[in-house]
């Protein structure tokens, strides 16, 4: 299996190590808690926009933490190198990474020590651009106090937005204390920015409808696939298809995170609607609605489905291929607050595209415009599967589409020109190049 490589160098620790001098260009710290070798998907996002800034002439750092999802690989280095981009991780954040009170206490402990590591070093980050995820929800507080304290400049960049998606869920009440004393930090914390990214448009119209001063600060800047790594591959050529038995089936794929932002019991009438059809649908991942489905499956004895762990970064590009049709869902009433990212790779992997989602979801424009899919509406299941068996009885039809939404990332989602777009969005929070 091949195995992708990295110039890395791991380092002792030593303060200066941590610092390098930018000779040119901007300067740019950057607070994530995830971050490879952790599989979760905004950690590798966040790799490869790092690495193709450092190409464009950046000198990032990064503080992180250990992995979390992939914490069966042991410690990551604490420190590492890669020519101007930096990496620093810290140990306090891996109690309970599988539960939700451990990803609160696990953020919380994240969150404060970047805020002491920040403040014992401040000359070291002076010039700094800091650009922060919502990844825990409150760390960009954290920006607000070092911002009042070291007169730092940050950005937000908004995965998923909060306190909406918990009050969405019904695991808080809309104007109980904790969700107005969010919504508070929120406008605070955003009117101090110097920009706010949101990943999709329908996520700006949510944060400008709510937060209608940060209008003239609002940058949209889409996530990406990797699309050197991620190729359009033949099952018959696809050793993980091969592997599964997934070659001479036609196969519905759903890749990643199934949580309760996602819309699982359209996927589960759908399985039902095609139990006794020739399709095979295989589900790779985890989370609270992952084995919630799991186990529906296993109770009524469905035999069209396959369910496997996350795979390791090296089987991504051989697992999203092992396919004929990928999925991806977002539960009624979610759209805006969050945005699968796997959507894009499932487009450089030259597969057709269903999503489920809401109609004014920005999946339907872009499936529509591509030309690569289509969109149905929450509860839709008889409409999707429809689509899936118009798909199995015309295979140009998949190729065709497959194809054109390969054209599509290729055109719109490259790394380079997202990463470009990010590169002037930083840089207009200064005037002249830091260093």
């Amino acid at each position: 299996m091949p195995q992708r490589q990295k110039s890395t160098e791991t380092l002792d620790y030593d303060p200066k190590d941590c610092h390098v001098e930018a000779k040119s260009g901007y300067q740019l710290l950057v607070a994530t808690r995830f971050y490879p070798p952790d599989y979760a998907p905004t950690g590798q996002l966040i790799e490869e926009l790092c690495q193709e800034l450092c190409q464009q002439g950046w000198h990032v750092h990064v503080f992180t933490s250990q992995p979390a999802y992939a914490s069966d690989i042991g410690e990551a280095p604490r420190r590492e190198r890669q020519h101007t981009l930096t990496i620093r991780r810290t140990y306090l954040t891996r109690l309970w990474p599988a539960r939700i009170r451990g990803r609160i206490v696990n953020g919380l402990l994240y969150s404060l020590r970047f805020l002491i590591h920040t403040l014992c070093h401040p000359r070291r980050y002076r010039n700094h651009i800091l650009l922060v995820t919502t990844e825990p929800p409150y760390l960009p507080v954290v920006c607000l106090v070092l911002k009042q304290l070291l007169g730092l400049s940050y950005v937000c960049l908004v995965y998923d937005l909060y306190p909406h998606i918990p009050v969405q869920l019904g695991m808080i009440g809309e104007k109980s204390f904790i969700a107005r004393l969010w919504h508070f930090f929120n406008r605070l914390v955003w009117s101090q920015a110097s920009k706010v990214i949101a990943i999709s448009s329908s996520m700006r119209a949510q944060i400008e409808r709510q937060y209608p001063r940060t209008a003239d600060k609002m940058a949209v800047i889409p996530t990406w696939p990797d699309l050197n790594r991620i190729r359009p591959l033949p099952k018959a050529q696809n050793w993980f298809a091969q592997e599964h038995g997934l070659v001479e089936h036609f196969t519905v794929l759903y890749s990643g995170n199934m949580g309760r932002c996602h819309d699982v019991d359209t996927i589960y009438a759908t399985l039902l609607e095609l139990a006794a059809e020739p399709i095979q649908f295989v589900f790779i991942g985890h989370g609270f609605k992952y084995e919630r489905l799991q186990t529906k499956v296993t109770e009524m004895g469905l035999q069209n489905c396959l369910f496997l762990p996350l795979q390791d970064s090296d089987c991504v590009p051989f697992s999203l291929t092992a396919c004929d049709l990928s999925l991806v869902s977002i539960e009624k009433g979610m759209e805006g607050l969050v945005a699968p990212s796997k959507f894009y790779s499932y487009c450089a992997a030259g597969r057709p595209v269903a999503a489920i989602c809401e109609s004014d979801s920005y999946l339907h424009d872009i499936l529509e415009r591509a030309a690569a899919g289509r969109a149905f509406e929450n509860g839709d299941h008889l409409g999707l599967a429809a689509f899936i068996r118009t798909l199995l009885a015309n295979p140009s039809e998949v190729q065709r589409m497959g194809r054109n939404a390969r054209t599509y990332v290729e055109s719109h989602h490259s790394v380079e020109s997202i990463a470009a777009k990010f590169s002037q969005t930083l840089a207009e929070t200064v005037t002249a190049p830091l260093g």
